[in-house]
């Protein structure tokens, strides 16, 4: 019975915040209805379990709940069952990314779920620009508006309205004001310093006693700009002695005197993001929200909000978090380098936007595929790049045509090559339909250049150049046709290499995912921009620009 309440509690905790007993017990009898007979034992141990769990961190929940078996849970298609979902009206549900840079990977999942969801059931899709004042290190970017709506477009997220949070101050200051009627908030003027101190030692400041008037009073001097930012914030009235410090007396609005990119400097004071979403969340008529784990506390005092208004409360699920193996990701960080001209915009790769995604090849339904994979896992995962890479592959493979690269070039001359020779290759080795490429090498004197990868040039060594010929590599160096055409090569386990005329080929440059550059040539037949190919031996690549003799690709992955 112990271990089961201790499984609930910790459950309940992980995925609420807190645990709360009646929930517990009610796992419980469900899996076991036999405890029944000795319900006052499992009312008191469920206490107990409770109190145990509600003492510790996330972190600590996290780490005992990976340490279980009776937490492996059982793969299953789709996304689960939404909970308590009226089935005439479908849901209401809401993106809401802060404008300070172009979606990237990470919030691709936000997206998609939420897309999924709505498709399902039916209802309604919002995309909240959620622009309130933000940071001199993070605050909103005046191409983020238009560009965003874009990105999320080309993912295939079909969004219902666009609504603006900056659009919607004056409801934020109507309940502002309507919080610090009630005495239920309060105008702080404590330094930072003293915030914190008074907040980890459970400590109320003189402020939080001020009258409703006096806190009206000093609103004004706020909205007049009689206070300055960092002068006076407005806090929510919880308890200075809850558990967790972090929920103590939390910041509701405070001033920012930054010029913002859609409003200008209108406002200056603005909401946090949990109160402006306790409100919006009601008035949009959210019926579920989706939120990783990280915001637990967005929940609680989303819960805590709606419980002093009176309203009833929309269903909250929360998703572990996802991250990608050696990728760091960072939208402000990724600002910071195109700022200082260490990143090419957002569509280098290395700042792993959505845009440079799609500028390296990738599809949005592998995208997609690859975020419906974890589904809503209530576990933090960690998974390897190549498993994005192998969604986008199932899709390009079938597409992409081929041709020859050759990287670091070595030119060789090839002897007793009597006539004038042709390769034909298919520019699909499973679909000869699509048609074929022709590279052509005629001899001078018996004689014809090529160029071949220095990595392939082995003296002593006999090798098949690709739909071409077989040579043989002596060991001073020279290099002569030889017989045997492709059974001879096949016969004799021959190494197969690319290789180029070195009188028709192009220069071709690829941008590889961590900024670095691989130089080489390819084919001259390559002459389509934007449609994904296949460099034979070397990976995936998508033509960004041919200008004459040059090629200019973005590397998609192998």
């Amino acid at each position: 019975m112990e271990d089961l309440l201790r499984k609930y509690a910790l459950k309940n905790a992980s995925e609420h915040g807190e645990a709360q007993k009646q929930a517990v017990i009610g796992k419980v009898f469900a899996e076991n209805p036999e405890l029944k007979k000795d319900a006052k034992k499992v009312v008191q141990k469920a206490q107990e379990a409770v109190d145990s769990v509600n003492s510790m961190s996330q972190e600590e929940i996290e780490k005992e709940m990976a340490e279980y078996e009776y937490f492996e849970k059982e793969e299953q298609e789709g996304l689960p069952e939404l909970p308590n979902v009226d089935e005439d009206k479908g849901v209401v549900m809401r993106l809401a990314p802060f404008p300070s840079g172009m979606l990237h990977i990470g919030n691709a999942r936000m997206a998609v779920l939420n897309d999924e969801y709505v498709k399902k059931y039916g209802g309604k899709l919002y995309l909240v620009i959620d622009d309130t004042a933000g940071s001199k290190e993070k605050k909103p970017l005046p191409e983020a508006y238009e560009e965003i709506p874009k990105d999320l477009e080309w993912l295939g997220v079909d969004f219902d309205e666009i609504i603006y949070k900056s659009d919607r101050m004056d409801r934020f200051y109507e309940y502002a004001e309507k919080f610090l009627e009630e005495g239920w908030a309060y105008v702080c003027k404590c330094d930072a310093e003293t915030l914190r101190k008074n907040r980890e030692n459970g400590v109320e400041c003189e402020h939080r006693g001020y009258s409703p008037e006096k806190n009206l009073e000093e609103w004004d001097k706020m909205l007049s700009g009689d206070h300055k930012m960092g002068d006076a914030i407005v806090r929510l009235k919880t308890d200075m002695t809850h558990k967790d410090p972090a929920f103590r007396d939390r910041v509701l609005l405070r001033i920012s005197d930054l010029d913002h990119p859609k409003v200008g400097t209108k406002y200056n004071v603005w909401p946090m993001l949990e109160f402006s979403w306790a409100i919006d969340d009601h008035y949009l008529g959210m019926t579920h929200i989706l939120r990783g784990k990280d915001l637990m506390m967005e929940n609680k005092m989303e819960r805590f909000m709606w419980d002093l208004l009176g309203w009833e409360e929309p269903e909250i699920l929360n998703h572990g978090l996802m991250s990608i193996q050696g990728i760091k990701i960072s939208t402000s960080e990724a600002k910071r380098k195109i700022d200082e001209g260490v990143y090419e915009g957002w569509e280098d790769p290395r700042t792993w936007s959505l845009k440079s995604l799609k500028k390296r090849g990738f599809k949005p339904e592998a995208i997609r595929n690859f975020v419906l994979s974890f589904g809503m896992s209530e576990s933090h995962v960690t998974v390897p790049v190549k498993t994005l890479y192998t969604e986008n592959r199932k899709l390009i493979d079938k597409e992409a045509d081929r041709y020859f690269f050759v990287e670091e070039p070595k030119k060789i001359t090839v002897n007793s090559v009597k006539s004038s020779v042709t390769a034909e290759a298919d520019l699909h080795p499973e679909f000869s339909e699509r048609g074929v490429r022709k590279l052509t090498v005629t001899p001078e004197n018996g004689k014809v250049d090529l160029f071949m990868d220095e990595s392939d040039f082995v003296k002593g060594t006999e090798i098949r150049l690709k739909d071409l010929f077989n040579i043989k590599i002596e060991d001073d160096g020279t290099v002569s046709k030889i017989g045997g055409g492709i059974d001879y090569a096949l016969h004799n386990n021959l190494k197969i290499v690319q290789w180029l005329p070195a009188n028709d080929n192009k220069k071709c440059t690829i941008k590889m995912p961590d900024g670095s550059e691989r130089t080489g040539l390819c084919e001259s037949n390559l002459e389509k921009e934007d449609e994904v190919i296949q460099f034979i031996r070397k990976g995936f690549v998508k033509p960004e620009s041919i200008n004459g003799e040059e090629v200019l690709c973005y590397f998609t992955h192998n």
